[in-house]
């Protein structure tokens, strides 16, 4: 009976076929992107998206260009206005005859797999998963169940975030797709930068997807049905989708209007026009280091790509994290730096904020060793929301923020943006991919975002008094201390039981 309830709905597919990102020249509008990139010599063009409508109105006003290709590769997608939003325009671009090809970590499919079968039903969209559970997919516990009984396999996940829009424009970052990345979410708004790029580099992320995209770890969605849903199913999706964002253009008017601005109001023209042109290097992990069976090949991982950089930093380190364990292989090369001279600064999130206590548990053991080496530690409080979310900076919103961006800046020349924390889990476990841009202008940019979070009034700076661990931080002006970390007794449980068990490793 066991058995049974693991095979779920599994079944076999025909094999995999292989595609490829198509060339950028065969739209008229890649083909816009060459002639403007073509006076750079080589050279991309970038723009930061650290503010929540901006990123919406990126990914959406992409869609609505794509001619040829949409390439979309996510560990979570979320329902609600935003991403229904988004679907709406994929399913207008495939009508359109654009090739739309979604690969997601399969943790997504969890609660989504019925409707993302539908959309596979569209003959240009197909739609795959990587990593998939093989037993147990009808269920929520059998799907547990299932994932406990290969669990070296299925910590180990796709945590890539990259929107690629025919072969010629690209947004790698922190986010992924749902209503709390976008700040249409009433609870809570992830604060994150994502970055565009124009250009070559988007070729080179063209290359990242097809790696994954024609992984063996890579399965069609369609494979896990023993009834396909056909053209009938996908209407009748279509429809309710229809019907349900009718409903929240009445119901939720001012959300609709101000994410709807896109449609009306479009930026990318002027955006386009913004773009800091730089070169670049485009940084991903190999799809097999899920495979391995300890840790994996350092060739196979994006921070070895990362480490000459890393290593080369001689005035200013600033780090952006949102989930933060360095362990002892970290906490060796920040001190180093900091011991070498090198200002290093560091802003992650504080307990009161982070989604995920645990990883403070993890955290928070090495802070009086940064501290005494110089490392300066800003831990982002969490910030109230606002009625208006209008705002051009990165740090708050319409609900309540918490920190999820990942960037480093190294001497204020090069940043290195995309969807790796610093910590064992994108180390290690989880494949990342980001971009490392050479421009002191892009890099100012950054900085001036880390350093407006870093402030009192935004962050608790933990410091040492007498030996003890205190958090200065700014409230109505004022600069106060603070002798017991900001946190609720939930939380503060959660944080030590991951350090108690040994979580260290797994976060």
């Amino acid at each position: 009976m066991l058995a049974l309830a693991l095979g779920g709905c599994a079944s076999l597919g025909p094999p995999r076929v292989i595609s490829q990102a198509m060339p950028a020249g065969d739209s008229a509008f890649g083909r816009s992107v060459q002639r403007q990139a073509s006076a750079y010599d080589g050279r991309s063009g970038f723009r930061l998206l650290p503010n929540s409508n901006e990123a919406f109105r990126a990914r959406a006003e992409l869609i609505r260009n794509a001619q040829s290709s949409i390439d979309l590769q996510y560990y979570i997608v979320h329902d609600g206005l935003s991403t229904r939003a988004l679907l709406q325009e994929l399913l207008l671009a495939a009508d359109r005859g654009v090739r739309v090809r979604i690969l997601l970590d399969d943790t997504t499919s969890d609660d989504l797999e019925d409707a993302m079968g539908t959309m596979a039903a569209h003959p240009n969209i197909q739609i795959r998963v990587f990593n998939p559970l093989q037993l147990g997919r009808s269920t929520g516990v059998t799907r547990a169940v299932g994932r406990l009984f290969n669990l070296s396999l299925q910590h180990r996940r796709m945590h890539n975030k990259l929107f690629l829009v025919d072969n010629s424009m690209a947004i790698v970052g922190g986010r992924n797709l749902g209503d709390e990345y976008f700040d249409a979410e009433p609870n809570l708004n992830f604060t994150d930068i994502d970055l565009l790029g124009v250009g070559p580099v988007a070729e080179q992320l063209g290359h990242s997807f097809d790696q994954y995209w024609n992984s063996a770890l890579s399965r069609p969605i369609n494979d896990f049905f023993y009834f396909q849903p056909d053209a009938d199913d996908l209407r009748a999706s279509r429809q309710r989708l229809e019907a349900w964002l009718a409903d929240a253009k009445i119901k939720r008017k001012a959300l609709y209007e101000r994410l709807m601005a896109y449609q009306t109001h479009p930026r990318l023209d002027v955006w386009r026009n913004e773009l800091i042109w730089a070169h670049n290097q485009a940084l991903w992990d190999a799809p097999s280091k899920v495979l391995a069976r300890d840790e994996p090949d350092p060739q196979l991982l994006l921070t070895q790509q990362l480490a000459p950089q890393m290593n080369s930093v001689q005035h200013e380190l600033i780090l952006i994290s949102a989930y933060f364990v360095p362990g002892e292989t970290g906490l060796l090369y920040l001190t180093s730096r900091a011991d070498a001279g090198v200002s290093v600064d560091l802003l992650t999130n504080s307990l009161e904020a982070t989604d995920v206590p645990a990883v403070h548990g993890g955290y928070a053991p090495y802070r009086k060793a940064l501290l005494e080496h110089g490392v300066k530690l800003h831990e982002l409080r969490r910030q109230p929301g606002e009625p208006s979310s209008g705002r051009l900076h990165h740090f708050g919103g319409s609900s309540d923020s918490s920190l999820h961006s990942k960037a480093i800046v190294f001497d204020r020349q090069k940043t290195f943006i995309g969807s790796f924390n610093f910590d064992p889990r994108s180390v290690l476990w989880n494949t990342e991919v980001g971009v490392l841009v050479d421009s002191p202008e892009l890099a100012e940019y950054t900085r001036d975002l880390a350093v407006q979070g870093m402030a009192p009034a935004l962050s608790y700076q933990p410091r040492l008094q007498d030996g003890q661990l205190v958090w200065v931080t700014e409230d109505n002006g004022q600069l106060h201390t603070l002798t017991t970390e900001p946190g609720g007794l939930w939380r503060r449980f959660n944080a030590w039981i991951s350090k108690a068990v040994g979580l260290e490793q797994m976060l």
